[in-house]
């Protein structure tokens, strides 16, 4: 079933919606010209309304679609007038890229969370400084876009393929940030401007899921085993593997009032640069001098499992990694602030 977005102009494109079998509605161009119907669908889609949350994802989705009708149309009247085709690479780059975090979604998942936190950035004018491995992300999601633009003949070529390799930035060997208990209690007793957001961080510290899977987490996902235990389950958004995870009675005493059972159970800002301003504002009034992540409560909870005696595969498995080499990384730092513990005895001189 087709169903039409209304309008009042008469326009040569319109934009229209065909209900799917999930629920889903897919936008699509109805474009008429000389005669001629074509139909182009974008891959975009407007989920079901069950909460807030949706609702806003909705509107952005819709934005993007109104912004690519736009240009289509322009495109057509650059080509009735007689304008080269390539005055198409003047389309809105924001506005494109946008366009491709949803066509993204279903493909890479990692690809999508870099794309859209460097959109974030430019939009907000908020362009901190970036690590080695931020820089490689944003450079390598940047030049697949890029790649994709001049697939659909919009630009002739991808500028980034002149970039020398040398000149390229690469990942190397990142070291992983995290926090040490003690910084954790210290946020625990600072005050947070969003205590929702504090909630979040601290449920992350204590049971390691990533963002992505904290912010699409559901009541209906936490179930009771065992008495009075619980555990969540949750589809990876990066893996796409079921995780079952048992819950300690630190990460329950950071969940919020329980509402509705679809409801999520973490209502955060949609733009991770609002969340990681916020975060770093919390972490400082805290005194800790870190760059605070989502990633970096992962890390942490990580470390600490490990430090206190956790053996490195059930640690692996806690966090859904699917290799045990990930989890070596922590097994590394714990090594390390071993042997700098042991190394606080002051040395003693013999007699």
């Amino acid at each position: 079933m087709k169903k039409k977005i209304a309008t009042d102009v008469k326009e040569p494109i319109k934009l229209r919606t065909k209900q799917l079998a999930n629920g889903s509605k897919s936008i699509y161009l109805d474009i008429y010209r000389n005669g001629v119907r074509e139909y182009e669908f974008l891959k975009l889609y407007l989920i079901p309304e069950r909460n807030r949350l949706d609702k806003q994802r909705n509107e952005e989705t819709l934005r993007t679609a109104y912004a690519i009708k736009s240009q289509r149309i322009v495109s057509l009247q650059n080509a009735e007038y007689g304008f080269s085709v390539a005055h198409k690479s003047k389309i809105n780059f924001i506005a494109y890229m946008r366009a491709q975090v949803n066509s993204y979604k279903e493909r890479n998942k990692s690809l999508v969370l870099g794309l859209k936190d460097l959109l974030d950035m430019i939009e907000s004018k908020h362009l901190k400084p970036l690590s080695e491995a931020s820089k490689t992300l944003y450079y390598n999601v940047v030049s697949i876009a890029l790649n994709k633009a001049v697939k659909d003949d919009l630009i002739p070529l991808n500028p980034a393929t002149k970039i020398l390799y040398s000149d390229r930035p690469r990942k190397g060997n990142a070291t992983k940030e995290y926090l040490t208990l003690d910084e954790v209690k210290e946020l625990i007793k600072t005050p947070c401007k969003y205590d929702m957001l504090k909630r979040a961080f601290l449920f992350a510290c204590f049971c390691g899921l990533r963002y992505s899977d904290i912010r699409r987490l559901t009541w209906n996902k936490m179930h009771k085993v065992d008495g009075n235990k619980f555990q969540v389950e949750i589809k990876q958004q990066k893996t796409g593997e079921t995780l079952y995870l048992p819950l300690s009675e630190n990460a329950l005493s950071w969940l919020p009032e329980q509402k509705e059972t679809n409801d999520n159970i973490f209502l955060l800002p949609n733009s991770t640069t609002t969340i990681e301003k916020h975060l770093g504002i919390w972490s400082k009034t805290a005194g800790i001098n870190k760059h605070i992540t989502f990633h970096v409560a992962r890390h942490t909870n990580a470390t600490l499992m490990l430090y206190f005696g956790g053996d490195i595969y059930t640690v692996s498995k806690l966090l859904g990694h699917t290799s045990v080499k990930t989890t070596q990384v922590y097994a590394k730092i714990v090594d390390e602030n071993k042997r700098k513990t042991v190394n606080l005895i002051p040395n003693i001189v013999k007699d």
